[in-house]
């Protein structure tokens, strides 16, 4: 339901065409029907708003056209959509910068425009959102909840959003869902399979042996590790310094519990992942991960939550014994650190066979 307009019945409508052509591409696994369903989202749009009495006279659409997999400008021009085609790159496009510049040109030479209607998600808009604002101008968004940042649907307020599933009909809607439903069902089968039959694979050593000798390579024998002498050197292996803690103060991990929801996990999984990361490039074991930057790469994982939310799925794994957060000393400042708990039971099933 959109609120009610303010006393201008007049509305620009700048459209991120590019952020709800991928996230549908994605998200629903590259329906055939695409094209279509980003135009009837804009145009549902727009007559929804002329029901409520506000005259879309400018309505723009950005993307990098050329990248996408049709053509949708002749389509977006006869339901009387300007595109404004920009460049971009594989990781960042420029639709969000001309869009922003748009619409702040709009509000500073159209001032008989009262609002404006961004569809786009990212918090990269909460400035100009914030701007238009101060002007006394009414703002709403428009998107899916899961490609809107959650920073900046707490800065619009839930009664300015306007989920685009409403702008769908029930049965796309329904058959979106069951295309993803399909797709993610086919997706862990494959997986499944491919796990259970790395179990009968044989290694590159027995393919080798295979090959060499022309028939069945022979089972290969359990790896023998040698034990050195008592005389032999043992090798110097070279140990991170550490603060010094007295054994009373070190921290302990809470008592353990099993996480409960799928956002506790995946929070967990990305973190574990990032450890992995680094130690594959320090090619070493690490047992830390620095909280700052850590918290600024979750936001990139998790843009659907608040800032707040995104905190607190980190207290929700402290208090499930997953992880601990210490305190160190450091220049010019202290700095936090996340300590995993690798006996924990879902550390385990996310990333079997670590240890202590």
């Amino acid at each position: 339901m959109l609120p009610k307009p303010t006393a201008s019945p007049y509305a620009a409508v700048f459209i991120d065409f590019e952020n709800v052509y991928y996230f549908l591409k994605n998200h629903f696994h590259d329906p055939p029907d695409l094209n279509d369903i980003c135009l009837d989202i804009v145009r549902t749009l727009r007559e929804q708003l002329s029901d409520k009495g506000l005259d879309s006279l400018i309505s723009y659409a950005y993307a990098d056209f050329e990248r996408l997999a049709t053509a949708p400008q002749g389509a977006l021009y006869l339901m009387g959509v300007s595109t404004r085609n920009v460049l971009g790159t594989d990781h960042k496009n420029a639709a969000d910068m001309q869009l922003c510049i748009d619409a702040l040109e709009v509000m500073y030479t159209r001032p008989d425009i009262g609002t404006f209607v961004l569809v786009a998600g990212d918090r990269d808009y909460i400035p100009v959102l914030q701007h238009l604002r101060r002007q006394a101008r009414q703002v709403l968004v428009a998107g899916f909840r899961e490609s809107v940042s959650g920073d900046l649907l707490q800065n619009i307020g839930s009664a300015q959003f306007i989920d685009a599933r409403d702008l769908l009909s029930i049965e796309r809607v329904e058959q979106l869902e069951k295309r993803r439903a399909d797709r993610q069902r086919s997706i862990e089968e494959s997986r499944r399979l491919r796990e259970q039959g790395m179990a009968g694979v044989p290694s590159a050593a027995a393919l080798a042996a295979r090959a060499d000798s022309g028939g069945e390579a022979a089972v290969p024998l359990p790896k023998v590790v040698p034990v050195p002498s008592a005389s032999a050197p043992r090798p110097i292996v070279p140990v991170p310094a550490r603060p010094f803690v007295s054994r009373d103060d070190v921290p302990e991990f809470a008592p353990t519990r099993r996480l409960t929801t799928d956002m506790e996990r995946r929070t967990l999984a990305f973190m574990l992942a990032e450890f992995q990361k680094l130690e594959a490039k320090q090619q070493r074991r690490v047992t830390e991960l620095w909280l700052g930057p850590f918290m600024r790469l979750l936001t990139d994982e998790l843009p659907e939550l608040p800032d707040y939310e995104r905190r607190d799925q980190l207290n929700k794994l402290r208090d499930a014994g997953t992880i601990r957060i210490e305190k160190r000393e450091g220049e010019p400042h202290p700095f936090s650190v996340i300590v995993v708990n690798y006996s924990h039971p879902d550390v385990q099933e996310l990333h079997p066979g670590t240890e202590n």
